[in-house]
């Protein structure tokens, strides 16, 4: 589904980073902080301008100048700051939900369809299992579990064949979590491919399929996957770190 080729930002927080993910698959993207996860991803996401480097989309080559662009290619991004970067705090849940399909959903003349904005935000709110007292509560009033569901929620609208989620549990309640990773497992299933970035090993062991570790800008190991080494947090943390050796299963 998605295939990045040398991407890199010229080498100042990404290095040239290479990797494929397939339909339906949960990919997890390890590292310490400042390895250059997000950065990555948000190169990938058309946030940053890369220096060189090409993404591919169902085996095209895409030109992904802005985030527009990615999300009109059926790429979509949950960023690490929900509060600053993802939410309209001051809006509504129907707001926040709708604002990516307005222009998709719209009317003749470019008029706001409101029924089909309502339709989609009752829809979200029960299939994430969004508490809320009701779609005009502004996000900004809502607990950080369903504000991360909102964001969720409005990247699934758009039909995505790419989600990267980073950090998609930061900051929230058990409960919440264990809600969003049956939503991931549920996209997964649907054949969406899902980039997960994530701090908290268990959880990326848990969540991903395969998994990608990530030192200093650049990618240098893959866990997982047939006949790949085992996924343990001693071998993540071997690779994150440089320790050369490897806990063998």
């Amino acid at each position: 589904m998605l295939e990045v080729r040398a991407l890199t930002d010229g080498g100042r927080r990404v290095k040239p980073c290479s990797f494929t993910l397939h339909a339906g698959e949960v990919l997890g993207l390890a590292g310490l902080v400042g390895a250059g996860r997000s950065e990555l991803a948000r190169l990938i996401f058309g946030a940053d301008h890369a220096a060189s480097g090409e993404v591919w989309l169902e085996g095209k080559r895409q030109t992904l100048r802005k985030p527009l662009d990615a999300i009109n290619n059926g790429i979509a991004y949950l960023t690490e700051d929900r509060k600053a970067q993802g939410l309209f705090l001051d809006m509504s849940v129907r707001e926040n939900i709708t604002i990516s399909v307005l222009g998709r959903d719209a009317l003749v003349g470019g008029l706001l369809n409101r029924v089909a904005m309502a339709r989609l935000t009752a829809g979200s709110i029960q299939d994430l299992r969004v508490r809320v007292a009701g779609p005009f509560v502004t996000a900004g009033a809502l607990s950080g579990g369903n504000q991360q569901k909102l964001l969720i929620a409005r990247w699934i609208a758009i039909h995505p064949k790419v989600l990267i989620l980073d950090e998609p549990t930061k900051g929230v309640d058990i409960g919440a979590k264990a809600e969003i990773y049956r939503i991931v497992s549920e996209l997964a299933a649907k054949g969406v491919a899902i980039l997960v970035i994530s701090s908290e090993l268990p959880e990326v062991i848990g969540i991903s399929d395969r998994i990608l570790v990530m030192r200093e800008g650049e990618i240098v190991g893959e866990l997982g996957g047939p006949g790949g080494e085992e996924p343990t947090q001693e071998n993540i943390m071997a690779l994150a770190t440089g320790t050369t050796e490897m806990v063998q299963s």
